[in-house]
Parts: structure tokens; C-alpha cells; sequence
């Protein structure tokens, strides 16, 4: 379930050695490859994510009170940690690892495929700077932070909390891993050695650990920024409700995700039940994100390629 490069999506069993080539959890900088059809709703008063999440709060649903006397006293930790500006600087450790982990080890080494793709689509629109995708990605969340009306507020108190609810977020992502191994013992779950196409010893490590940067940061941005978004807002137009819509999108957006990592030469070989997991993941991810922010959904999926891959 794993391919040649140092980041991507993971599951329990470990590494999986593949052919040269390429696909969602490796890919060379400069190859080809279609991206996914990305973009932010063209309305830009529009909020679906809000939609979404007011439709589950007026049942008392799972959207934290933000009116406690936590909040009173300037922001409970659940309402500051969810915002997009917290989510900036919780995930700008992942920015500067990723992009200068990759400067250090070469601009021909394998990168992650939803970065590459991001990029391609990038220079098809004429912005072919090197540092403009990170760059796209702050400012997007910038401009979501404005969008949303939140407060420009930032505690970096709430930044330790973020990390821990990663933390756990991502060993319950391996439980469900390990569950679904115990009740589907099929072969494909036998664990394989690391991946051949990286040096050994600390180079090697550090290169894993670079590409769990980058599959935590940028297919969160390809999957839960950009496509979940849009596609609340596109199943909305198409006569769904906010959670008819929020539905939807998070169940297309998750197989989407799932299916990518098959895709090119370096992708996956296509399994059922890698397939299936990846998609479970992918769904958790989105809860994240539609829930607990861009930043938390970030971390859980960094956390997660690093327990699984190092640990």
C-alpha cells in the first residue's frame, strides 16, 4: 500500500516495494500526470462548510459550544484550534520540513504526488514558481479566515492540545487498521520491507520522514481544502441539502483520495481491501477537517504515515 517515495498515504502493514514510475504517494517533480479538477466555490460569500456544520449544530450535534465560559474569556481551545489561521502556523512545521527537507535532498528526488499534481496545475495556469504552492496554501487559508468572519486570534497555547489530539487521532486511525487486518486476514495484509528506491541508514529515514510531511500537508489541501469544499458547494447546486451535501462530498472526495494512490506507474497495485481502508481513512480525514479544521486533519494524517512507517 506504500510506493517508492518518502510520503503518502499508509496503511498498517507497512512498505510495499513497486516499480519505477509514479502516482499519488510518489512522484519525480517534473513528470506528467493529470491532476484532479480543483478550486475554490465561485461564490465567495458562500460558506458550505459552514452549512454543513450548522445543519449538525441545530440538532446539538458535534460542533463544540463555543459560547462556554472558556470562549467568553477569549476562545475554548475547541474553537481556536479549529480556525484557519491556528491552522496556518500548526502546519507551517510541515511546510518548512517538507519544502527544505526536499531542497536538501535534491530537486530530482521523488516528491509526493498531490504536490507534483497541485504544481502542474499551477504552471498549466502560468505560475510555475518554485515557492508559490505553499505560498497559494497560506493564503488560501488567509482568505478562508477572512471569509469565515472568524476573529484574527491566535493562542499558541492551543498548539501543544492540536498535536496530542493528532496524536491520538492517528492511533485510532491504526486501530481501525489493525481491526479491519484481524477480520479481513486476507494476503495482501502480510507486512513487506521498506521501500527500495531510498538510500539506507539516516538519509534514507529522513527522506520517509519528508514525504510524510508532504502527503500530511498537500493531500490534505487536494483532498479536504480544495475538493471537499467544492463539493458541498457543487452537490448543493445540485438540489442537496447542507448535510445531503457535506455527505456526498466527503463519501466522492474519500474514493477519490483512495483511488489515487493507484494511479501512475509508482502507484499501488489496485487491492480491495488497501482500497477499502483508504477510503475509511480518507472519510476520517474529512470528519477532521469538516469538524476539527485544515490543521488537526493535517496532523492526524502526518502522524498517522509516521507511526505506521517509523514506529
Amino acid at each position: 500500500m506504500t510506493s517508492d517515495a518518502p510520503g503518502g498515504f499508509r496503511d498498517p502493514r507497512g512498505p510495499r516495494p513497486r516499480a519505477d514510475g509514479r502516482g499519488i504517494d510518489a512522484a519525480a517533480e517534473t513528470g506528467g500526470g493529470a491532476a484532479f479538477a480543483t478550486g475554490f466555490p465561485q461564490d465567495p460569500m458562500a460558506d458550505p462548510v459552514a452549512d454543513v456544520l450548522g445543519s449538525l449544530g441545530d440538532d446539538g450535534g458535534v460542533v463544540p459550544d463555543e459560547t462556554s465560559d472558556a470562549g467568553d474569556a477569549g476562545g475554548s481551545y475547541w474553537e481556536l484550534s479549529r480556525t484557519p489561521l491556528t491552522s496556518l502556523v500548526f502546519t507551517l512545521p510541515l511546510v518548512a520540513a517538507y519544502e527544505g527537507g526536499v531542497l536538501l535532498l535534491g530537486r530530482g528526488s521523488p516528491r509526493n504526488g498531490a504536490d507534483v499534481w497541485l504544481r502542474e496545475l499551477l504552471e498549466s495556469l502560468g505560475f510555475g514558481q518554485y515557492f508559490l504552492l505553499p505560498v497559494a496554501t497560506g493564503a488560501g487559508l488567509l482568505a478562508w479566515q477572512f471569509l469565515a468572519h472568524d476573529r484574527w486570534k491566535l493562542s499558541l497555547t492551543v498548539l501543544p492540545g492540536m498535536m496530542a489530539e493528532s496524536v491520538l487521532w492517528a492511533v485510532v486511525l491504526v486501530g481501525v487498521g489493525r481491526l479491519q487486518q484481524s477480520m479481513w486476514p486476507l494476503e495482501f495484509w502480510l507486512l513487506d520491507v521498506g521501500p527500495p528506491g531510498f538510500a539506507a541508514g539516516w538519509r534514507g529515514v529522513f527522506a520517509r520522514i519528508v514525504g510524510y510531511c508532504g502527503a500530511g500537508l498537500y493531500e490534505e489541501v487536494l483532498f479536504r481544502l480544495l475538493l471537499l469544499p467544492v463539493g458541498v458547494w457543487l452537490f448543493g447546486r445540485l438540489g442537496c441539502g447542507p448535510v445531503a451535501a457535506g455527505g456526498w462530498a466527503l463519501v466522492v472526495s474519500s474514493v477519490l483520495f483512495s483511488a489515487a494512490h493507484y494511479v501512475g506507474p509508482l502507484g499501488d497495485a489496485f487491492e480491495i481491501g488497501s482500497f477499502t481502508f483508504r477510503v475509511i481513512a480518507g472519510m476520517l480525514f474529512a470528519v477532521l477537517f469538516l469538524v476539527r479544521g485544515f490543521g488537526i486533519a493535517a496532523g492526524t494524517h502526518f502522524f498517522y504515515d509516521l507511526l505506521v512507517g517509523l514506529v
